[in-house]
């Protein structure tokens, strides 16, 4: 799976790609592209790649998809017996952005790789047993035998018979 971390206006976000990531409110249009450089992290095929403190040869394209607010918070101050009571609001603004593409030096060489299908060793199929239906002339798939329960040995006494 392909992911990468990367930092927006102090925050840390989870880019994959095809999905979309909710970062503070940007002053862009709807439908325009944004390249966010700052990587911190990039995970591939090949493993990880950790940045100190950025991954370099790495952005995250983006288009900005469109602008909503975030759910209303209430704030409300009192002191108890004084008489103070304040009550605000407030809701966040935030913009909604689709991650198009991560864009890194080695990921033209994975799609490479993907592109060319490697041959796997063909497995010898497993035989099975047929057996023909005479009545209607069909051909039956064998069911394959059960494993026989051992039955337990009766033996005789001079009081009766006792299974063991």
């Amino acid at each position: 799976m392909l992911y990468a971390i990367v930092e927006n206006g102090g925050k840390q976000y989870k880019a994959v790609e095809g999905k979309t990531i909710e970062v503070d409110r940007m002053e862009l249009e709807v439908g325009k592209k944004v390249a966010l450089d700052k990587v911190l992290l990039l995970v591939d095929e090949n493993g990880a790649r950790i940045g100190t403190p950025l991954v370099k040869g790495v952005s995250v394209d983006t288009t900005v998809v469109g602008h909503f607010k975030g759910p209303k918070i209430v704030v409300f101050k009192y002191r108890a017996k004084e008489r103070y009571r304040k009550k605000t609001g407030h809701r966040q603004q935030y913009t909604r952005l689709m991650v198009d593409s991560i864009v890194y030096d080695d990921k033209s060489k994975v799609a490479k790789k993907e592109a060319s299908p490697v041959i796997a060793e063909a497995k010898k199929p497993v035989a099975v047993k047929t057996k023909k239906n005479t009545t209607k002339g069909e051909v039956v798939k064998a069911k394959p035998a059960l494993a026989k329960k051992p039955t337990a040995k009766k033996t005789s006494t001079s009081k009766g018979t006792v299974k063991k």
